[in-house]
């Protein structure tokens, strides 16, 4: 699915709450219909703005640990992580006007 890299539960602490600038991460599954709406949306955002944000994906079906301890029930579940920290969220399909409004802390 696009061109987003993925990222598995033994790799996200150095990834993402190890990075030196924001990482957001999408948290999704290969089933998930609204997942799918989404992810074209996030490679177009990436394409434009990966360059201030890291953008990675997480297949919550294949690494169940890192949603959990975040309590990621609903996907897809988009998470901003700066130091280490969740710093914004967004769950669920949005439009990207509404994805990118949401980012616009991160990539202005």
């Amino acid at each position: 699915m696009g061109n987003i890299p993925a990222v598995t539960d033994s790799e996200f602490d150095t990834q993402v709450l190890k990075s030196d600038k924001p990482v957001l991460v999408d948290f999704w599954a290969e089933w998930c219909g609204p997942c799918r709406q989404v992810s074209p949306i996030l490679d177009e955002i990436n394409a434009a703005h990966g360059d201030k944000i890291t953008f990675l994906k997480m297949n919550v079906d294949e690494n169940p640990v890192t949603p959990a301890s975040y309590r990621v029930t609903g996907i897809p579940t988009i998470n901003v992580y700066q130091n280490g920290e969740v710093v914004k969220s967004i769950v669920g399909a949005r439009p990207k006007a509404a994805i990118l409004n949401e980012l616009a802390d991160f990539i202005a």
